[in-house]
Formats: C-alpha cells, structure tokens, sequence
C-alpha cells in the first residue's frame, strides 16, 4: 500500500530513500504519487519541511537459474555528488586550491579546477561536514566553514532565497528574512549585479536567476 512521509528540515531524497530501503531514490520521485511533487521542487534534493512524499513498498523481484551454476547479480545503486564552487569577494573563480573536505567523519583531500569547483561523492544520507580552504588564494585560508547537506529550501520560499544571497556573499540578515531592509538591500545588490530590475523584490525573474548563479 505505501505510506507519505512528511519532510523535515535537512532531508534530501537520498537521505529519505536510504533510510527506508531503497538503493535507488528514483524509484520514488518517479512515481505517480509524487508527479505534483516533483513538478513543484524538479530538484528532489531541494525538497522544503512539510512537504509529502509518497513511499511505495518495497517490491520483490524473482531471477531464475540453474542450481548447479555460479551467478552475478548488479545492483543499481545511485550515488551522491557534493558540488562546491569557490569564488573570491570579486565572483572569480579560486583556481587550483587545495581544500580539505570533511563529511560525516571522512576527509577528502581536493584542488578547485580552473572553475572553483570541487566535487565529491559522498554517502547517500550525508547531513553535515565542513570544508577548509588550505591554499593562500584567499584571505579565508585555514578557516573552517561549515555544510549543511539537505538544508537548502527551495528558491521560491524566502529562507530559500535568503540562504543562496548568504552563500554568493551578499548580506540578507535573518533566515526567516525578517531583516527586512537588509533583506531588501541585498535582492538589490544582486539584482544590480545581473542586469535586473532593481527593487528589492525577489519575484519570479530574480529567483530564476538567483538559482542559475547559485546553481540549484
């Protein structure tokens, strides 16, 4: 019969899957139950605290063969990428910095490419780490800033949009976007930066490009 379960802040889909059996996160976002769903969040690893998400029964499955025979069986299994990119107070990329990674325990020890960008695979129910920046092509090297794997809302709520300002370097104040005027301030900023109608009204138009910069 399957049952919903309801998302809690810091749950990704990956996350859910694992937690309840599944090797594969597909075999829920895909299905019917979850088509309004998935239409609303399209990214099932950016998934905001209340929404349901249906979870189908397990489903057994029969392979024949012969007895006297030794036989392999592959396993589907999907995995998970933490994607970072590093960016210097004037948006260009940090090139070529030697981080250290740390998620739930294990260390990686990684170099930006000629993007910033860092990527790493990581367990499918990871929740937290942190990352410390090692070279000196930053004036933040050997400071630790910590991850919250799960937590990001989606763009078109407000703790969603104020969380992608924190993280491209503008100053919203308050995650609830209670700092009103800062909240305002810094839409306005990032809307002067990319050629936007400057408001300070985060509306359809800035949160699409808010999530193109941001990258999800």
């Amino acid at each position: 019969m399957g049952s919903f379960y309801t998302v809690l802040q810091g749950d990704h889909l990956s996350k859910i899957a694992k937690d309840n059996g599944f090797t594969d996160y597909t075999l829920i976002w895909n299905h019917a139950k979850n088509a309004d769903l998935k239409k609303k969040r399209q990214n099932p690893n950016v998934l905001f605290p209340g929404d349901e998400i249906f979870l189908p029964d397990m489903e057994q499955k029969q392979e024949s063969g012969a007895t006297d025979k030794k036989h392999t069986f592959t396993v589907d299994k999907k995995t998970l990428k933490l994607r970072l990119v590093l960016e210097d107070l004037y948006e260009k990329p940090i090139a070529g910095a030697q981080c250290a990674l740390l998620v739930d325990s294990q260390v990686f020890q990684l170099t930006t490419d000629g993007n910033g960008k860092l990527e790493q695979e990581i367990s499918l129910d990871a929740k937290e780490g942190s990352l410390t920046i090692r070279g000196d092509q930053t004036p933040f090297s050997n400071e630790v800033f910590p991850l919250k794997i799960g937590n990001l809302d989606p763009v078109d709520e407000v703790s969603g949009q104020v969380a992608r300002l924190n993280n491209l370097g503008y100053f919203p104040g308050a995650l609830d976007g209670s700092d009103t005027d800062a909240f305002a301030s810094a839409i306005e900023e990032f809307q002067c930066d990319h050629s936007l109608t400057v408001d300070g009204d985060c509306g359809p138009k800035t949160q699409d490009k808010l999530k193109q910069v941001h990258g999800c």
